[in-house]
């Protein structure tokens, strides 16, 4: 029988396998152990942060290494990058991926790039876990996705997961992995399940999942758009349409070579994400497929994203911003008949 799991609990379960495997691996983040000074606000288990992921870590490994932190992201950040660079391996959670602009120094400036100017000497391994994501009505400063802000930057890996059994495997990797990784968790896919094997092996970073195989249009979908291209797909397959569904898991490294030999098949692409279009994701893969393989296309690549606009507070608003399984499939069939 297959075992099912919350991808929160993947990602919690990732966690304590390697804290018991390597005693330098410590987590740091605000509440995620019940409040460590706050007189009548301890929690055995611990809250887990705003969403519970590290929920009962505290329990088995003790204070020492579930660490709660004043609310100052660039004081705990800059103490997980010197951690990090002392040999320790910190797994640091910022509450909302919207923060990173109070620390984006601490990562861009120093983290991602110690390595190359110490010359190679020592490795960062760190973990940065944020939350992602629109769809809880958390407003425009607590629903960004911001992709682009991270898989631009040299040094730094940028990870991905749209369900559980990804989000365990790529964990694993990144708490092994001697550079800073950025471990994006989109809000809407914590409470999604999927079959997640007790024991399993690090997925590598830069190898893209096919989701659904098809040979007449190519869906390249990220994070929580992968779920949405696979219902689009299920839409389009009644139609006779038949779409290839490529989930990249990690942007950066990016697996160029898997999206290239599925758009060369059907010479049809359409990509999508969450983040912002100006400047963002689904562009810079549209122009790298239209770059390396523009002799295969028989039609402009296409991408779906939100607006230009700032992500609403009011559900109604919020449901149109975000794309959806039904435009997904709208744009595509126009692709496919195009």
């Amino acid at each position: 029988m297959e075992r099912m799991m919350k991808t929160k609990d993947a990602i919690n379960e990732a966690i304590a396998q390697e804290m018991r495997r390597d005693e330098t691996v410590i987590i740091l983040g605000e509440d995620i152990a019940g409040g460590a000074t706050n007189k009548g606000f301890e929690n055995k288990s611990g809250l887990g942060g705003a969403y519970g992921v590290t929920a009962g870590l505290v329990e088995e490994f003790g204070r020492k290494r579930v660490i709660d932190t004043p609310i100052s992201e660039t004081a705990f950040l800059g103490m997980g990058i010197g951690a990090a660079f002392a040999g320790l391996k910190p797994i640091i959670e910022i509450m909302y991926v919207d923060f990173i602009g109070v620390c984006y120094d601490q990562l861009y400036n120093q983290a991602a790039k110690m390595f190359y100017l110490y010359g190679g000497q020592n490795p960062i391994p760190l973990v940065l876990r944020m939350p992602v994501g629109a769809g809880y009505q958390a407003g425009a400063e607590h629903s960004q996705t911001l992709y682009s802000l991270f898989a631009s930057i040299p040094g730094l890996k940028v990870v991905t997961p749209s369900n559980a059994y990804d989000a365990k495997g790529l964990m694993l990797q990144a708490i092994k992995d001697k550079d800073p990784v950025v471990f994006l968790e989109h809000k809407r896919i914590y409470m999604m399940e999927s079959h997640v094997p007790e024991e399993m092996e690090a997925i590598p970073f830069g190898k893209a999942s096919i989701k659904r195989s098809g040979d007449d249009v190519t869906i390249i979908a990220v994070h929580n758009m992968v779920n949405y291209a696979l219902e689009a797909a299920e839409k389009l397959q009644e139609k006779g349409i038949g779409v290839e569904v490529i989930d990249p898991r990690t942007i950066s490294p990016l697996d160029l070579d898997t999206i290239i030999e599925s758009v060369k098949k059907t010479g049809r692409v359409l990509v999508t994400d969450e983040g912002y279009p100006r400047c963002g994701l689904s562009s810079d893969i549209a122009a790298q497929v239209t770059e390396q393989a523009f002799d295969a296309l028989k039609a402009p690549v296409k991408t779906v994203t939100p607006p230009h606009a700032h992500i609403p507070y009011l559900k109604e608003l919020e449901k149109i911003w975000v794309p959806s399984a039904d435009k997904i499939a709208v744009v595509a069939e126009e692709l496919y008949n195009s």
